[in-house]
């Protein structure tokens, strides 16, 4: 009599884009959250991947999920495999014109809108979706492969790298400033009437506060590598989520903010903002461009490539 062979069900894309989910997240509550599925119906794709691959992907330790070294070459692969079934499952869309762009907070309110009616100009009928958030949460749509490519101020973190290609794009200069004729400044900074700036020592920066964005944005990366690692007894540093509202509280002589030039040029242009240059600080820094490896180049991707590239 022969002996019964079982058949174990085959894998699903719904199985692995829990795992993927689940491995970005941490949590079984917050993969349900993001996939807008039950938390039931989440512990059992994973339990029933597990079971198809009859290896272990996390290790339960009371209400936690750590990694088991079996997860990141599954990860990988499963990256790949919905990378692809979206590149199948949009292809019509993608040959009609569909984009969907992410950027940073910085360029998507002040340098991305002309190059997108560079877009519109050499594609009238582009169907163009917006993703605009600070660097860290735009990088991780891009890993969840739900933005076709980003434009995005901060390095993205090391992990990324893995599944994520990035590519120079141009430069960009943050700019510590005041409100013309501060307070905090009239007794403490030398005014340089050539250059319509103050002038600061780190010594004197440290001693006054100062409005910085919050961690994970990209201007906050380049302010804590290049600036804050040298106020290391700075008073006051206050973060603030939003660009527009430091810069109104730098109006309101709050105190000093550190901003992308793009983001207080037209305060400069009218007076209304000085520049505060800080002896010995450079805060010049990379813009990047990225994208999943997985996601698919479209001829409209390729279009906008050239355009913020030449543009």
């Amino acid at each position: 009599m022969k002996k019964a062979i079982q058949v174990l069900p085959k894998i699903t894309l719904k199985q692995l884009a829990v795992f993927v989910s689940i491995y970005q997240t941490g949590s079984t509550s917050r993969a349900s959250e993001e996939l807008h599925l039950s938390q039931s119906a989440v512990s059992s794709a994973l339990t029933e991947l597990e079971a198809r691959l009859q290896m272990p992907l996390f290790e339960r330790v009371g209400r936690r999920l750590n990694q088991h070294p079996n997860a990141h070459p599954v990860y990988v692969q499963a990256q790949a495999i919905l990378g692809q079934s979206l590149t199948l499952e949009y292809y019509y869309k993608y040959q009609a014109g569909q984009i969907h762009i992410g950027a940073s907070t910085t360029i998507g309110n002040y340098v991305l809108p002309p190059l997108l009616a560079k877009l519109y100009e050499a594609l009238p009928d582009a169907n163009v979706d917006m993703y605009i958030a600070n660097t860290q949460e735009v990088v991780s749509e891009v890993e969840q492969l739900n933005i076709d490519i980003a434009l995005v101020e901060g390095m993205p973190r090391p992990t990324d790298m893995k599944v994520i290609e990035q590519r120079a794009w141009r430069t960009d200069t943050l700019m510590v400033f005041a409100k013309r004729d501060s307070k905090w400044l009239t007794e403490v900074a030398a005014y340089n009437h050539d250059g319509d700036c103050y002038q600061l020592t780190v010594e004197q920066l440290a001693k006054l506060p100062l409005l910085v964005r919050e961690a994970g944005s990209g201007t906050r990366q380049i302010i804590d590598e290049q600036l804050l690692q040298h106020l290391p007894d700075a008073e006051t540093i206050i973060a603030i989520q939003q660009s527009e509202a430091l810069k109104n509280m730098v109006s309101a002589d709050i105190g000093l903010g550190c901003l992308s030039q793009h983001v207080i040029q037209a305060e400069l242009e009218a007076g209304t903002l000085v520049q505060v240059k800080v002896a010995g600080i450079d805060l010049t820094r990379t813009w990047w461009l990225v994208w999943h490896k997985s996601r698919h180049q479209s001829p409209i991707w390729q279009t906008f490539i050239d355009i913020i590239q030449h543009g």
